[in-house]
């Protein structure tokens, strides 16, 4: 339950200042505050917040009121190089930066890995859908012989080891 907005034309820092004020509190809370306050970020950060409610909504069918704020992530961005002409042919940089913004929204208690989409099917059937029996037979074979594998290396560095000690 989560929404990225990905490239936005805000330093991190500045989108992370806004994002510690309503990390962890109520969505509904969450959303008044940004609602009022006077920062660019809060505006991006307020539809953020809202895409990621009603993706829980949509798609998991949990109740808007019950939600809280798990995690705002605002990370770097790719950052745009310009540049501003100065005396004697000369040129100074010009940074302007953008952020990554992640939310992720949750229901206090619960494990959000735990809750499935509406729209995903289970697992069992797409997997007997793609591939035959004997294919996971060989598969498990294969495995049985890599851990088998596995065991000789180790019984060999423990044998390398004992016969280092007994000289």
């Amino acid at each position: 339950m989560k929404a990225v907005l990905r490239k936005i034309r805000i330093s991190p820092d500045k989108a992370n200042l806004v994002a510690g004020i309503v990390r962890g509190k109520n969505v509904k809370e969450a959303l008044d505050l940004l609602k009022f306050m006077p920062k660019k970020a809060a505006k991006i950060l307020y539809k953020v917040i809202n895409s990621a409610a009603y993706n829980a909504k949509n798609n998991f069918k949990q109740n808007i009121n019950d939600l809280y704020i798990t995690t705002i992530l605002v990370t770097k961005g790719p950052t745009f190089k310009r540049s501003i002409p100065t005396a004697r042919g000369r040129s100074l940089p010009i940074r302007k930066r953008t952020s990554h913004i992640t939310v992720e929204v949750g229901v206090k208690g619960v494990d959000s890995k735990s809750l499935k989409s509406v729209h995903e099917q289970p697992v069992e059937a797409k997997v007997k859908a793609s591939a035959p029996a004997k294919v996971s037979a060989d598969k498990k074979v294969k495995v049985k012989t890599t851990e088998k594998k596995a065991e000789k290396k180790v019984e060999k560095k423990a044998e390398k080891k004992t016969v280092k000690k007994s000289k």
